[in-house]
């Protein structure tokens, strides 16, 4: 079965992958729409400690307008949510979406086109870090 993300852990300072995962976003034409502090939110909503845990919802505009007018409720499945998770102090979990796993139930051939490329771009921001 497709695995449904990418991942690759780094030793490295947790504000510091946010740093680096942001830039190879950048670099592969993606912006940040939504940024989710889990930990913080979880500690306000429920009173709950957690780990370090963000999710960035990252967008690629060209490619998310192409995929909504190939499937107007892709929407459903945007943006491309990259997690950021601290597994143990100085260890710290990088996961992105595969988009064709999740797209694989929408049967359109021209979204899998966008899925296909937007897959690529996101396993190389995994790849670089």
């Amino acid at each position: 079965m497709m695995k449904y993300y990418f991942n690759k852990t780094l030793n490295e300072d947790f504000d510091k992958v946010i740093e680096k995962v942001t830039e190879e976003l950048k670099n592969e034409g993606f912006g940040i729409l939504t940024e989710i502090d889990v930990k913080e939110t979880l500690k306000k909503k429920l009173d709950v400690d957690f780990k370090k845990y963000k999710i960035l919802g990252a967008c690629n505009p060209p490619y998310a307008h192409k995929a909504l007018e190939a499937e107007d409720k892709i929407g459903t499945m945007l943006p491309c949510n990259v997690i950021v998770q601290e597994i143990e102090e100085g260890t710290v979990e990088v996961a992105a979406v595969n988009p064709m796993a999740s797209m694989q139930a929408v049967e359109n051939e021209k979204l899998n086109e966008v899925a296909d490329e937007i897959t690529s771009k996101l396993e190389h921001v995994i790849e670089k870090l």
